[in-house]
């Protein structure tokens, strides 16, 4: 199954966000403490935590690949979800440790310029996580993995803070040591916000939120189908990357049950010409006991 195929591949992008940050964390630590950058040990932190964050998503690539069994009839799949949902988790508490951290700095200030070497580090770390940030999108966009996609938004959220974090340093060592300090906040800020998106978008996929106009354009297609008397309901949610889609329909209730069957099939033909990870369900009411006449719609495709 191509869903399988995508999840591996999926793999590939948390292995590479997790080698990534383990040497940039122990690059801006180390460049942080030794350079008097408040601001790059507070990105350093994070970056270690966004560790954390990487394999819990690996984690949860891995369980989402294993096949249905008893207790999971549609697979593990959303496990990919609840891994972004924990990395949120993980995020939240360092960006608030982060500001705690720089909340104390402010109130007991200690005057020390940051090594102008700190500044380049923190650009090459941007630079570093924005490929990072593209190759994971591309990605997610490819393989439609809500996994890697939270992970790649959280690498580009990590480039933004470290081209922050050289602004900060930069603003530091000409004179403003309290703009280190502040950067560090905002740094804070920063992951918090960007794990309460992820949060948001876990929580929604998680209580099946799902997108109307999707679903809004399967009601219109469907309806122009000559075959079709009524849409009775119409329903969506996300498991993981596969889409579930659930329609109940009236035809003619005179139809055998090769026709409806023949129905059925072309309505999740052309759904899944939509989107090919969509699995659809489709139940088939009679429209109208009194309806006696079958007519040439009802047998043309």
């Amino acid at each position: 199954m191509e869903l399988y195929t995508n999840l591996r591949a999926g793999e590939k992008g948390a292995y590479l966000s997790i080698v990534t940050y383990i040497v940039l964390s122990i690059f801006k630590l180390t460049a942080g403490y030794l350079g008097n950058s408040e601001a790059l040990r507070a990105d350093g932190l994070n970056n270690t935590t966004d560790i954390i964050a990487s394999v819990a998503v690996l984690i949860g690539l891995r369980i989402s690949q294993r096949p249905p069994d008893d207790d999971h009839r549609y697979g593990h799949f959303r496990a990919e979800t609840i891994a972004s949902l924990i990395a949120s988790f993980i995020m939240i508490y360092v960006g608030i440790e982060v500001l705690i951290s720089a909340v104390k700095s402010m109130t007991n200030p200690v005057e020390v310029t940051p090594d102008i070497l700190t500044i380049f580090v923190a650009l090459i770390s941007a630079v570093i996580m924005f490929g990072v940030y593209k190759y994971n999108y591309n990605l997610a966009e490819r393989i439609k993995s809500t996994a890697v996609k939270a992970a790649a938004f959280d690498n580009r959220s990590d480039a933004f803070v470290s081209i922050g974090t050289a602004v900060g340093i930069v603003a530091a060592i000409i004179g403003f040591p309290i703009i280190d300090t502040i950067t560090a906040f905002i740094i804070g800020i920063i992951i918090i916000k960007t794990a309460i998106d992820i949060f948001k978008e876990a929580v929604y996929l998680l209580t099946d939120g799902f997108d109307s106009k999707f679903l809004a354009k399967i009601r219109a297609d469907i309806e122009r189908m000559p075959q079709v008397r009524e849409i009775t309901e119409i329903r969506g949610r996300q498991h993981g990357g596969m889409m579930l889609i659930d329609i109940t329909i009236s035809v003619n209730p005179n139809l055998n049950v090769r026709r409806s069957h023949d129905i059925s099939n072309k309505i999740e033909q052309h759904i899944q010409s939509l989107n090919s990870e969509a699995v659809t369900f489709v139940h088939i009411e009679p429209y109208d006991p009194k309806e006696m006449v079958i007519s040439e719609d009802d047998y043309h495709f």
